[in-house]
């Protein structure tokens, strides 16, 4: 069964950090691009960062450059977001991605979210 399961989000002060989690099982997680994305309420789901599945490349969105890291771990199937200078701006509903081309027909898995309310 795939399954992504967010955690750690929660209500920080501006200025603050949290640290997000995403653990995978039902497939080959090593093998797959990691994505975060938000959707905050009322606009549309954005793309927050990527990390490649071998050379662990990254890529961000230019909102969160510079404040927010996404790395893995394969060995414990788990994509991570450390976000830090969190803002108001910053409050949504985080989601992970799964992905991974193949032949036939491409994988895709998203996880149910985790909320983040950055609010004083």
């Amino acid at each position: 069964q795939v399954q992504l399961v967010e955690s750690g989000g929660g209500l920080v002060e501006p200025g603050g950090s949290l640290r997000l989690s995403c653990a995978a099982s039902g497939f080959t997680f090593s093998s797959c691009v990691m994505y975060w994305y938000r959707q905050a309420p009322g606009k549309e789901r954005e793309l927050v960062a990527a990390i490649t599945s071998v050379r662990g490349s990254t890529t961000y969105a230019d909102s969160v450059k510079g404040r927010f890291t996404i790395s893995r771990d394969n060995a414990k199937n788990t994509v991570y977001l450390q976000m830090n200078s969190l803002n108001p701006d910053d409050t949504a509903v985080y989601y992970c991605k799964a992905y991974q081309s193949r032949i036939g027909k491409d994988f895709y898995a998203w996880g149910q979210g985790t909320q983040v309310t950055v609010s004083s």
